[in-house]
């Protein structure tokens, strides 16, 4: 361990100096001016600070008083003084002085009182590295709890993408467009990630879906419209009676997205913001990149005309809100366009 001595006079340095030198595993740094010493103890590391409180230009008060490290954060001050006045006393204790020496010094009281700063300061050591310790291992297990929950996330898309033909390429734009509105929003970066790894599994209920009515090759009638879009309540039945907030969050997703901000939407009919914002956020996100995309029944349309349709239909189909964090992030909406691009042939959709 480090102990840092303060003192103009070089004689007792030397005296401090050697009394130290008798305890295990402890070195000492000695400094006549206390400039020095502040400076030096600012840059670096240190487990006691011995300092004189009566010194030229600047006394021990002044000393600590000037140490960077708030008072509860810094390492034990032992102060040695001629002076028994009280007030100093209480001006060192309110500077952060852990304990007092009274000169002339007398050896076995400055060992036992060295000792025992140095003792406090190990211990509390010990316990910020426990503390460290703990909140690395939490944040491990945690991590490893998220990994988890996105496999399973992943593994229950790739189980629906064997009944469900949409492209992967699709759950991929929707869920970064998805982000790029929470993030346009302000939500903090965490839920931000929680969107984007929630938002894939929106037509999840889909793998309830009769194979006759979700790869029919061209448009529904009303009775298969119907039962298709049961897949909204579908998918939050599978999702609803997880656990993990994730995929709970995925479930408000699965029953939310296709509901309307003016009240025409499906399953429940709600409207404005009743609506929770991730149904809203997704609903612009899934629908802006299915219109932009290639169907059986459909040719794509361009990204303006997309635009367009997101702009025409602001508070009624749309939360405007959520369109138009979308809107101004345009060039990150292209950027996605052409990273996750779709395979040549890839069409499907009645969603």
């Amino acid at each position: 361990m480090k102990v840092v001595l303060v003192d103009d006079t070089h004689i007792n340095l030397v005296l401090m100096s050697r009394l130290v030198d008798k305890l295990k595993d402890v070195s000492t740094i000695s400094f006549q001016s206390a400039h020095e010493a502040l400076a030096w103890c600012n840059a670096h590391p240190y487990d006691l600070l011995i300092v004189d409180y009566m010194m030229p230009d600047m006394n021990g008060l002044e000393l600590i008083a000037r140490l960077q490290a708030p008072p509860d954060q810094r390492p034990p001050v032992l102060m040695v003084t001629a002076s028994v006045d009280v007030d100093v006393r209480h001006r060192a204790l309110e500077n952060g002085a852990s304990d007092f020496l009274i000169k002339p010094i007398d050896k076995v009281e400055f060992l036992a009182r060295t000792r025992n700063m140095l003792a406090l300061r190990s211990a509390t050591l010990g316990l910020q590295h426990r503390a460290t310790w703990l909140a690395e291992e939490v944040a491990k297990a945690t991590a490893e709890l998220r990994a988890r929950e996105q496999e399973t996330i992943m593994l229950l898309c790739r189980a629906s993408e064997y009944r469900d033909p949409e492209t992967g390429a699709h759950i991929q734009r929707m869920a970064h467009y998805s982000r790029l509105i929470a993030e346009q929003l302000g939500l903090p970066e965490e839920q931000q990630q929680d969107v984007l790894n929630a938002a894939p599994m929106h037509d999840i209920g889909k793998v309830g879906t009769p194979d006759h009515i979700l790869l029919k090759p061209g448009r529904l009638d009303p009775d298969e419209m119907a039962i298709m879009r049961q897949h909204a309540a579908i998918g939050y039945n599978i999702l609803k009676d997880c656990q993990a907030r994730m995929l709970q969050l995925a479930a408000e997703i699965a029953l939310t997205h296709h509901e309307r901000y003016d009240g025409a939407g499906y399953p429940r009919g709600l409207a404005g913001e009743d609506i929770p914002l991730v149904g809203r956020i997704v609903a612009v996100a899934d629908v802006f990149d299915a219109l932009t995309s290639v169907r059986p029944y459909k040719r794509a349309w361009s990204m303006e005309d997309a635009r367009q349709h997101l702009l025409d239909n602001c508070g009624g189909h749309f939360d405007p809100r959520c369109v138009d964090a979308l809107l101004q992030r345009w060039d990150d909406v292209q950027a996605i366009r052409a990273r996750f691009r779709d395979e040549p042939g890839a069409a499907t959709d009645h969603g």
